[in-house]
């Protein structure tokens, strides 16, 4: 049988252990939760700082931009008509013709001024040989005038000087031929000038009639190129300035040089300046040509608050044809180095706008701006940055004022637009 005492040892020492091992497991236990603890917290700290994309404040020329669209026009555009009527003898050009300046587009046969032509030509002769009748009755006159008044003239001398030698009776009736032959002499001289005016007439007549006839032929007024052609070879044209039936000869239209008529809205009219270069965008040809604000009319129609303003477009490589579709895009206003932002940055609430600012110490600033000139891709800041600073780029859904980030330096979208030649 086992000694009293040493159970009692046993059973001591075994307590002792159970106290040591708990002590232990205790410890244990505690340092395992302070090493989950900071682990957790380093989890949390790494969690909360976001990488985001961020740009620098810069300055840039800015330029703000209005786009209208419309059709293309040719500068000039007219239906030829005949001066006078008559029967195409010949038809010098067709759709597509180009012609220039005073080039014959057709030749006209006209009987009638051909015949009357001929008759003022006749009458001209006629009128000629009057004259040449004339002019010798008033030689005739002459002579006989100088003979009437230089007898008269003698016998009035020796009458007065020597009274009684010859009779009154003599020296009246001479004075008398003499007057007649001066009223004669006069007469003639007459019918010599109205001779001579009637040829005027008669000339005049021709030069009126040979005017009518050169519209026989029919000219193009500038250069330019045939868009329609309404008659053929041996149609009766009627006369444009007589006939309300008359039909054109051909369409012709000056392509060299198109216009673009563009209605400007009431609130951009301040803007319009002539002279000013404008960018003509043609979709359906994928360029853009050069063109240049020409004319205005000065004032808004009342109906639709605008104002007509004509934009001149040299078709350069003669590419552009009537009816096409254009863009014109009108420069407003534009600045030299000014401060700007990427469009894309700006936060909007009502009627604020905002930026988030990457602080020195990487934390986010929700800042006021207040944005001046805006364009497809960048925004001027008129005040709240400066340049330099940085600013958040990427998406900003979830990130708020005061939150810690990590910026890597990106680039801005920037949206592509057509070239420009």
């Amino acid at each position: 049988m086992s000694d009293p005492i040493s159970a009692r040892r046993f059973m001591h020492g075994r307590e002792i252990l159970a106290a040591v091992a708990l002590a232990a497991c205790v410890v244990s236990a505690s340092c395992a939760r302070q090493k989950v603890s900071a682990a957790t917290s380093e989890t949390q700290g790494a969690a909360s700082e976001v990488t985001v994309g961020a740009v620098a404040v810069t300055k840039r020329e800015m330029a703000q931009h209005l786009t209208l669209s419309s059709e293309l026009v040719p500068f000039q555009e007219i239906d030829v008509y005949a001066k006078e009527a008559g029967y195409v003898k010949e038809l010098n050009v067709d759709y597509g013709s180009h012609v220039s300046k005073g080039s014959v587009m057709a030749v006209l046969e006209i009987p009638e001024l051909e015949a009357q032509i001929l008759q003022d030509n006749a009458a001209i002769a006629a009128q000629k040989d009057e004259i040449n009748r004339e002019d010798h009755e008033v030689s005739r006159a002459k002579a006989r005038y100088n003979v009437a008044h230089l007898q008269y003239d003698r016998l009035a001398g020796v009458a007065k000087g020597r009274p009684g030698l010859v009779a009154q009776q003599e020296v009246d009736d001479a004075q008398g031929k003499d007057l007649g032959a001066e009223s004669n002499l006069a007469a003639v001289q007459g019918a010599l000038d109205a001779a001579r005016s009637q040829l005027a007439v008669a000339q005049a007549k021709l030069v009126h009639d040979q005017a009518l006839y050169s519209y026989a032929k029919i000219t193009a007024p500038f250069d330019g190129v045939v868009t329609q052609r309404f008659a053929n070879l041996g149609a009766l044209m009627q006369a444009g300035t007589t006939s309300t039936q008359a039909t054109p000869l051909v369409r012709l239209s000056q392509v060299n040089l198109f216009r673009l008529v563009i209605p400007v809205p009431e609130s951009y009219v301040k803007f319009i300046r002539l002279g000013e270069p404008v960018e003509v965008r043609v979709p359906s040809l994928s360029r853009s040509f050069n063109g240049k604000v020409t004319r205005t009319s000065v004032d808004v129609n009342g109906s639709t608050r605008t104002m007509h303003t004509e934009v001149d477009v040299p078709n350069t490589g003669n590419q552009l044809v009537p009816g096409l579709y254009a863009e014109a895009v009108l420069t407003l206003d534009q600045k030299g180095s000014v401060l700007t932002v990427p469009l894309q940055t700006v936060n909007h609430d009502g009627d604020k706008t905002s930026v988030f600012v990457i602080g020195p110490n990487n934390q986010i600033e929700d800042r006021p701006v207040f944005l001046g000139i805006q364009t497809p891709n960048y925004a001027e800041i008129v005040s709240g940055l400066r340049a330099g600073e940085q600013i958040v780029a990427s998406d900003r859904n979830g990130l708020k004022p005061g939150q810690q980030v990590k910026p890597q330096m990106v680039s801005a979208l920037v949206y592509e637009t057509a070239g420009h030649e």
